[in-house]
Protein backbone atom coordinates (compact mmCIF):
# COMPACT_ATOMS: atom_id res chain seq x y z
CA UNK A 1 0.00 0.00 0.00
CA UNK A 2 1.37 3.39 -1.01
CA UNK A 3 1.15 6.33 1.37
CA UNK A 4 -0.39 9.54 0.03
CA UNK A 5 1.36 12.81 0.71
CA UNK A 6 -0.56 16.07 0.93
CA UNK A 7 0.05 17.66 -2.48
CA UNK A 8 -2.49 18.84 -5.08
CA UNK A 9 -4.37 16.15 -6.98
CA UNK A 10 -6.35 16.31 -10.21
CA UNK A 11 -10.06 16.99 -9.99
CA UNK A 12 -12.78 15.11 -11.88
CA UNK A 13 -14.43 17.44 -14.41
CA UNK A 14 -16.86 15.01 -16.06
CA UNK A 15 -18.35 11.59 -15.42
CA UNK A 16 -20.67 9.35 -17.41
CA UNK A 17 -22.32 5.92 -17.36
CA UNK A 18 -22.44 5.99 -21.17
CA UNK A 19 -25.21 4.42 -23.23
CA UNK A 20 -26.05 0.72 -23.17
CA UNK A 21 -27.25 -1.26 -26.17
CA UNK A 22 -27.65 -4.96 -25.46
CA UNK A 23 -24.35 -6.38 -24.20
CA UNK A 24 -22.31 -3.22 -24.92
CA UNK A 25 -21.99 -0.01 -22.90
CA UNK A 26 -20.39 2.80 -24.90
CA UNK A 27 -18.52 5.05 -22.45
CA UNK A 28 -16.66 7.23 -24.96
CA UNK A 29 -16.86 7.87 -28.70
CA UNK A 30 -15.06 10.20 -31.13
CA UNK A 31 -18.09 12.49 -31.36
CA UNK A 32 -18.23 13.21 -27.62
CA UNK A 33 -15.57 12.53 -24.98
CA UNK A 34 -13.06 11.47 -27.61
CA UNK A 35 -12.75 15.15 -28.50
CA UNK A 36 -11.57 15.86 -24.93
CA UNK A 37 -9.49 12.73 -24.38
CA UNK A 38 -7.78 12.18 -27.74
CA UNK A 39 -5.68 10.15 -28.52
CA UNK A 40 -8.18 8.02 -26.54
CA UNK A 41 -11.29 8.34 -28.71
CA UNK A 42 -13.57 5.36 -27.97
CA UNK A 43 -14.23 2.95 -25.10
CA UNK A 44 -16.72 0.09 -24.87
CA UNK A 45 -17.37 -2.08 -21.82
CA UNK A 46 -18.82 -5.29 -23.23
CA UNK A 47 -20.36 -8.38 -21.68
CA UNK A 48 -21.85 -11.27 -23.66
CA UNK A 49 -23.80 -14.02 -21.88
CA UNK A 50 -24.23 -17.60 -23.22
CA UNK A 51 -28.01 -17.20 -23.36
CA UNK A 52 -27.83 -13.79 -25.06
CA UNK A 53 -28.78 -13.23 -28.68
CA UNK A 54 -25.49 -11.59 -29.77
CA UNK A 55 -22.53 -13.97 -29.52
CA UNK A 56 -19.68 -11.75 -30.68
CA UNK A 57 -18.68 -8.70 -32.66
CA UNK A 58 -18.89 -10.03 -36.22
CA UNK A 59 -16.30 -9.31 -38.90
CA UNK A 60 -15.92 -5.52 -39.12
CA UNK A 61 -13.35 -2.97 -40.39
CA UNK A 62 -11.22 -0.10 -39.04
CA UNK A 63 -8.72 2.40 -40.38
CA UNK A 64 -6.71 5.28 -38.96
CA UNK A 65 -6.81 3.94 -35.39
CA UNK A 66 -5.43 1.21 -33.17
CA UNK A 67 -7.77 -0.90 -31.05
CA UNK A 68 -6.84 -2.55 -27.78
CA UNK A 69 -9.16 -5.22 -26.41
CA UNK A 70 -8.59 -6.39 -22.82
CA UNK A 71 -10.45 -9.50 -21.66
CA UNK A 72 -11.76 -9.23 -18.09
CA UNK A 73 -13.52 -12.60 -18.18
CA UNK A 74 -13.76 -15.48 -20.61
CA UNK A 75 -11.97 -16.22 -23.85
CA UNK A 76 -12.61 -15.30 -27.48
CA UNK A 77 -11.66 -16.82 -30.79
CA UNK A 78 -10.13 -14.14 -33.00
CA UNK A 79 -9.21 -13.70 -36.64
CA UNK A 80 -8.04 -10.71 -38.63
CA UNK A 81 -7.08 -9.89 -42.19
CA UNK A 82 -3.38 -9.71 -41.33
CA UNK A 83 -3.74 -13.53 -41.33
CA UNK A 84 -3.70 -14.18 -37.59
CA UNK A 85 -6.14 -16.50 -35.79
CA UNK A 86 -6.24 -17.97 -32.29
CA UNK A 87 -7.80 -17.77 -28.83
CA UNK A 88 -7.48 -14.76 -26.52
CA UNK A 89 -7.90 -15.89 -22.87
CA UNK A 90 -9.06 -14.11 -19.72
CA UNK A 91 -6.71 -11.13 -19.07
CA UNK A 92 -5.28 -11.41 -22.58
CA UNK A 93 -4.84 -8.43 -24.90
CA UNK A 94 -5.47 -7.87 -28.61
CA UNK A 95 -3.63 -4.89 -30.14
CA UNK A 96 -4.79 -4.09 -33.66
CA UNK A 97 -3.07 -1.18 -35.41
CA UNK A 98 -5.54 -0.76 -38.25
CA UNK A 99 -3.51 1.83 -40.14
CA UNK A 100 -4.66 1.94 -43.76
CA UNK A 101 -7.35 -0.68 -43.19
CA UNK A 102 -8.10 -4.03 -41.56
CA UNK A 103 -11.06 -6.30 -40.75
CA UNK A 104 -11.26 -8.43 -37.60
CA UNK A 105 -13.68 -10.62 -35.66
CA UNK A 106 -14.00 -12.08 -32.17
CA UNK A 107 -16.56 -14.47 -30.68
CA UNK A 108 -16.83 -16.32 -27.37
CA UNK A 109 -15.14 -19.67 -26.99
CA UNK A 110 -17.96 -22.21 -26.73
CA UNK A 111 -20.79 -21.06 -24.45
CA UNK A 112 -18.65 -19.04 -22.05
CA UNK A 113 -19.57 -15.59 -20.78
CA UNK A 114 -17.14 -12.88 -21.78
CA UNK A 115 -16.51 -9.31 -20.68
CA UNK A 116 -13.85 -6.73 -21.35
CA UNK A 117 -12.91 -3.27 -22.55
CA UNK A 118 -12.28 -2.22 -26.13
CA UNK A 119 -10.34 1.02 -26.57
CA UNK A 120 -9.66 2.99 -29.76
CA UNK A 121 -6.54 5.13 -30.03
CA UNK A 122 -6.22 7.81 -32.73
CA UNK A 123 -3.02 7.29 -34.70
CA UNK A 124 -0.64 10.12 -35.60
CA UNK A 125 -0.46 11.18 -39.25
CA UNK A 126 2.76 9.17 -39.69
CA UNK A 127 0.93 5.91 -38.80
CA UNK A 128 -2.68 6.35 -39.95
CA UNK A 129 -2.23 4.89 -43.47
CA UNK A 130 0.54 2.37 -42.84
CA UNK A 131 -0.03 -1.40 -43.25
CA UNK A 132 -2.13 -3.05 -40.55
CA UNK A 133 -0.38 -4.92 -37.73
CA UNK A 134 -1.79 -7.10 -34.95
CA UNK A 135 -0.32 -8.43 -31.72
CA UNK A 136 -1.90 -10.81 -29.22
CA UNK A 137 -0.55 -11.03 -25.67
CA UNK A 138 -1.14 -13.78 -23.13
CA UNK A 139 -1.63 -12.69 -19.48
CA UNK A 140 1.95 -13.74 -18.69
CA UNK A 141 3.23 -11.23 -21.27
CA UNK A 142 1.62 -8.22 -19.57
CA UNK A 143 4.07 -6.62 -17.08
CA UNK A 144 3.00 -5.40 -13.65
CA UNK A 145 4.20 -2.74 -11.22
CA UNK A 146 2.42 -2.58 -7.87
CA UNK A 147 -1.34 -2.84 -8.44
CA UNK A 148 -1.07 -1.82 -12.11
CA UNK A 149 -0.73 -4.04 -15.18
CA UNK A 150 0.71 -2.10 -18.11
CA UNK A 151 -1.22 -2.57 -21.35
CA UNK A 152 0.36 0.42 -23.11
CA UNK A 153 3.35 2.57 -22.19
CA UNK A 154 5.37 2.35 -19.00
CA UNK A 155 4.68 2.51 -15.26
CA UNK A 156 7.52 2.15 -12.77
CA UNK A 157 9.87 -0.54 -14.05
CA UNK A 158 7.14 -2.22 -16.14
CA UNK A 159 6.94 -1.51 -19.89
CA UNK A 160 4.39 -2.89 -22.35
CA UNK A 161 5.54 -5.13 -25.19
CA UNK A 162 3.28 -3.07 -27.48
CA UNK A 163 4.98 -0.18 -29.27
CA UNK A 164 2.44 2.58 -28.60
CA UNK A 165 2.16 5.01 -31.53
CA UNK A 166 2.46 8.09 -29.32
CA UNK A 167 3.20 9.08 -25.70
CA UNK A 168 0.51 7.33 -23.65
CA UNK A 169 -0.14 4.93 -20.77
CA UNK A 170 -3.05 2.53 -20.43
CA UNK A 171 -3.19 0.49 -17.21
CA UNK A 172 -5.43 -2.10 -15.56
CA UNK A 173 -5.44 -1.48 -11.80
CA UNK A 174 -6.79 -3.75 -9.04
CA UNK A 175 -7.07 -2.43 -5.47
CA UNK A 176 -8.23 -4.24 -2.33
CA UNK A 177 -10.91 -2.73 -0.10
CA UNK A 178 -9.44 0.33 1.65
CA UNK A 179 -6.21 0.28 -0.37
CA UNK A 180 -4.81 3.64 -1.45
CA UNK A 181 -2.74 4.31 -4.55
CA UNK A 182 -1.25 7.35 -6.22
CA UNK A 183 -0.71 7.60 -9.97
CA UNK A 184 1.90 10.15 -11.01
CA UNK A 185 1.70 10.51 -14.79
CA UNK A 186 4.74 11.08 -16.98
CA UNK A 187 5.60 14.66 -17.87
CA UNK A 188 3.27 16.10 -20.48
CA UNK A 189 0.42 13.65 -19.86
CA UNK A 190 -2.27 16.33 -19.56
CA UNK A 191 -5.06 13.94 -20.65
CA UNK A 192 -6.29 11.45 -18.01
CA UNK A 193 -9.41 9.34 -17.40
CA UNK A 194 -10.54 6.09 -15.77
CA UNK A 195 -13.38 3.58 -16.11
CA UNK A 196 -14.46 1.23 -13.31
CA UNK A 197 -15.62 -2.31 -14.03
CA UNK A 198 -15.87 -3.60 -10.43
CA UNK A 199 -16.18 -1.92 -7.03
CA UNK A 200 -16.16 1.79 -6.27
CA UNK A 201 -13.35 4.34 -6.15
CA UNK A 202 -12.88 7.46 -4.09
CA UNK A 203 -11.08 10.00 -6.28
CA UNK A 204 -12.01 13.31 -4.68
CA UNK A 205 -15.54 11.92 -5.06
CA UNK A 206 -17.08 8.51 -5.78
CA UNK A 207 -16.75 6.74 -9.14
CA UNK A 208 -19.01 3.70 -9.32
CA UNK A 209 -19.01 0.47 -11.29
CA UNK A 210 -19.74 1.18 -14.94
CA UNK A 211 -18.72 4.85 -14.80
CA UNK A 212 -16.04 6.73 -16.73
CA UNK A 213 -14.47 9.81 -15.11
CA UNK A 214 -12.49 12.54 -16.88
CA UNK A 215 -9.80 14.48 -15.04
CA UNK A 216 -8.87 18.11 -15.52
CA UNK A 217 -6.00 18.81 -17.88
CA UNK A 218 -2.91 19.32 -15.70
CA UNK A 219 0.34 17.65 -14.69
CA UNK A 220 -0.81 16.73 -11.17
CA UNK A 221 -0.96 13.18 -9.74
CA UNK A 222 -4.21 11.33 -9.03
CA UNK A 223 -5.04 9.75 -5.66
CA UNK A 224 -7.29 6.70 -5.33
CA UNK A 225 -8.91 4.77 -2.48
CA UNK A 226 -10.91 1.58 -3.06
CA UNK A 227 -14.33 1.01 -1.50
CA UNK A 228 -14.60 -2.74 -1.81
CA UNK A 229 -12.30 -4.73 -4.05
CA UNK A 230 -12.07 -2.55 -7.15
CA UNK A 231 -10.84 -2.96 -10.73
CA UNK A 232 -10.52 -0.21 -13.32
CA UNK A 233 -8.66 0.94 -16.42
CA UNK A 234 -6.73 4.20 -16.42
CA UNK A 235 -5.44 6.16 -19.39
CA UNK A 236 -3.10 9.14 -19.57
CA UNK A 237 -1.37 10.74 -22.56
CA UNK A 238 0.02 13.76 -24.31
CA UNK A 239 -2.98 15.22 -26.14
CA UNK A 240 -3.39 14.27 -29.82
CA UNK A 241 -2.82 17.52 -31.76
CA UNK A 242 -5.07 16.82 -34.76
CA UNK A 243 -8.78 17.25 -35.42
CA UNK A 244 -10.72 13.98 -35.54
CA UNK A 245 -12.01 13.23 -39.05
CA UNK A 246 -14.48 10.39 -38.66
CA UNK A 247 -15.90 7.58 -40.74
CA UNK A 248 -18.20 4.84 -39.48
CA UNK A 249 -15.39 2.62 -38.19
CA UNK A 250 -12.47 4.98 -38.73
CA UNK A 251 -10.80 8.08 -37.32
CA UNK A 252 -8.17 9.99 -39.32
CA UNK A 253 -6.40 13.36 -39.25
CA UNK A 254 -7.63 14.57 -42.67
CA UNK A 255 -10.31 13.93 -45.31
CA UNK A 256 -7.70 12.62 -47.72
CA UNK A 257 -6.35 10.12 -45.20
CA UNK A 258 -9.90 8.97 -44.38
CA UNK A 259 -10.72 8.48 -48.07
CA UNK A 260 -7.57 6.37 -48.52
CA UNK A 261 -8.41 4.23 -45.49
CA UNK A 262 -12.02 3.72 -46.51
CA UNK A 263 -10.96 2.70 -50.03
CA UNK A 264 -8.71 0.00 -48.53
CA UNK A 265 -11.52 -1.16 -46.22
CA UNK A 266 -13.80 -1.54 -49.25
CA UNK A 267 -11.14 -3.43 -51.19
CA UNK A 268 -10.61 -5.93 -48.34
CA UNK A 269 -14.37 -6.20 -47.77
CA UNK A 270 -14.94 -7.11 -51.43
CA UNK A 271 -12.37 -9.89 -51.13
CA UNK A 272 -13.98 -11.21 -47.92
CA UNK A 273 -17.39 -11.20 -49.62
CA UNK A 274 -15.99 -13.08 -52.61
CA UNK A 275 -14.51 -15.66 -50.21
CA UNK A 276 -17.88 -16.09 -48.48
CA UNK A 277 -16.68 -14.62 -45.17
CA UNK A 278 -19.14 -11.72 -45.23
CA UNK A 279 -22.92 -11.91 -45.60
Amino acid sequence: MNSIIATPTRAIVHRTSGSTHGPITRLMSPGDLGQLLKPFVFLDLFGFKPQGGQKGFGMHPHSGIATLTYMIEGGVEYEDTTGKTGVLPTEGVEWMRAGNGVWHDAKPVGDSSISGFQLWVALPASHENTPAESLYLAPSQIPQAGPARVLLGRYGAAQSAIAAPSDMNYLVVCLKDGERWRYTPPAGHNVAWLAVNAGRLGVGGPVNTGELAVFEESDQPIDFVAHGDTSFVLGSAVKHPHDLVMGRYSVHTSRAALAQGEAEIQRIGARLFHEGRLA
